[in-house]
């Protein structure tokens, strides 16, 4: 992926078992807990391209939240003070090879933003993290 594709989308969700069978029926996602990652299962799309999480609903995250590649968080971050908008969570690592944050566009909007490479089992992923 390049630097401004979407390349993940959490959902929040109250039950995790309830919400996997409720969007594999739906929409034929294939959804499992990659190693590594328990607690959080994945979701991908028929395509193949498309995917994202099943994540826990808690106060601040109430609706899907998209995720943008960028090639520098830190660099995307500071863009997004100085054109008016709020970084509502700091650069954070999910692997050794790639980190996520979180922003508030200045509409009120929360996105977040991944870089890096995220190893999943035995290969390599360009998406599929936060």
């Amino acid at each position: 992926m390049a630097h401004g594709d979407i390349t993940h989308i959490d959902i929040p969700v109250t039950d995790m078992a309830a919400a996997g069978t409720f969007y594999s029926t739906l929409f034929g996602w294939e959804i499992a807990e990659l190693p590594g990652y328990e607690g959080y299962p994945m979701w991908q799309a028929p395509n193949q391209v498309s995917g994202g999480g099943l994540a826990p609903r808690e106060d601040g995250f109430t609706q899907p939240r998209s995720y943008v590649e960028v090639d520098s968080i830190d660099d995307t971050l500071a863009q997004v003070v100085a054109n008016g908008g709020e970084v509502t969570m700091e650069k954070s690592p999910i692997s050794e090879t790639s980190w996520w944050a979180i922003f508030r566009d200045p509409d009120g909007n929360h996105l977040g933003l991944y870089e890096g490479t995220t190893e999943t089992g035995d290969a390599q992923a360009e998406t599929s993290a936060p």
